[in-house]
């Protein structure tokens, strides 16, 4: 099937059956209508690959994501690729599972593809190949960077804000030895969430013990071990915050495998606010990052990028806000109560947080 053919059967010239698969604008209405019936009638499908070197627009944007197994990205990647599909554009998705040779791969990939802009989910690609996509005026989306890169964005997550909740939420209800399990520390991110917890334990002046922050992994099994860490270390926290829900959980995991009662013996936070996060027994406290709005507006500022004329003289920054949701994995420190606003007691296993 052939675009001579699509012609034929809507009765047009071949130019106007070609402009208007192409959507171009000056073909009349009627005739474009036309024109797309017959494709349809006949199962013609546009090679796209010939369009775009004729155009030299593909229409076709890059995602790159360190972990698609790490249950935040797929709600990311689906309302970026949902808000592609709206605005008629492709996504070319890579996962580069923090492996130095896939990236350069996947790069490469893009390139020879020739997307038109890439949305970088990850902070552990090295500024080299970060600076082919620069080199080639594609603009470029990053999350948490430190850039003042012409025609960059920059998506920036506040954390402070979503983790200082959640340290005084734990001392609100009496915890006073608090730890923290870490992500993987070459990440931006993961160092962010540490510092951003350190800073709110000493806002409400308490202080930062060393030995409760315990380096992890962002996995069930580092989770797992990063507790088991600190009770080996003979330092048996009342309350546990996590750089992320997958630790969070691996912490739970490994508190019911010593029978330490959560909420009752041990308060657990977590971080992202994954839909798992709900379903766990208990539910996870978490602090929110919505990753259904991090995706819309990662594909918004990176097409608003494309739409200009000249790429931006700076970087252009946006901020995306974190919040405490809370669940049934935090409650009063043992021993402790709680005086309800009409006066009587109220115990921690009473706890709601729904």
């Amino acid at each position: 099937m052939n675009i001579q053919q699509v012609a034929k059967r809507a009765g047009v010239s071949n130019a106007t059956a070609s402009r208007a698969l192409n959507r171009i604008p000056t073909v009349h209405p009627r005739l474009a209508k036309k024109v797309w019936s017959a494709a349809s009638e006949l199962g013609y499908y546009p090679n796209t690959l010939a369009r775009g070197l004729v155009s030299g627009r593909t229409r076709i944007l890059g995602l790159i994501v360190s972990d698609i197994t790490n249950p935040f990205f797929p709600e990311i990647i689906q309302s970026f690729e949902d808000a592609a599909v709206d605005n008629n554009y492709e996504i070319l998705l890579v996962s580069t599972q923090h492996n130095h040779e896939r990236m350069e791969i996947s790069i490469r990939r893009m390139i020879e593809r020739r997307v038109e802009g890439v949305a970088v989910f990850t902070s552990g690609i090295k500024q080299q190949l970060l600076c082919q996509f620069e080199f080639r005026n594609i603009p470029l989306l990053l999350v948490d960077a430190n850039s003042t890169r012409p025609g960059a964005v920059n998506l920036k997550v506040d954390y402070s804000h979503g983790i200082r909740q959640g340290v005084q939420h734990l001392a609100a209800l009496g915890h006073e030895k608090i730890a923290f399990i870490t992500g993987p520390l070459s990440l931006e991110s993961a160092v962010t969430r540490k510092h951003a917890f350190e800073d709110a334990l000493c806002e409400i002046g308490m202080q930062v013990d060393p030995q409760l922050v315990v380096d992890g992994d962002h996995t069930l099994q580092g989770g797992m071990r990063a507790f088991a860490k600190l009770l080996e270390k003979g330092m048996r926290p009342t309350a546990v915050m996590c750089s992320n829900d997958i630790t969070a959980a691996g912490v739970i995991r490994e508190a019911y495998g010593r029978r330490i009662s959560v909420p009752d013996e041990l308060s657990v936070i977590g971080f992202d606010d994954i839909r798992m996060a709900q379903f766990l027994v208990p539910p996870l406290t978490s602090i929110r990052i919505s990753q259904g709005e991090m995706g819309r507006l990662a594909f918004t500022a990176l097409l608003s990028e494309l739409k200009r004329e000249q790429p931006s003289p700076t970087c252009t920054e946006h901020v995306l806000t974190t919040g405490l949701v809370l669940r049934a994995s935090t409650a009063l420190a043992p021993g402790r109560q709680v005086r309800s606003h009409d006066g009587p007691t109220r115990d921690a296993t009473t706890f709601d947080g729904n």
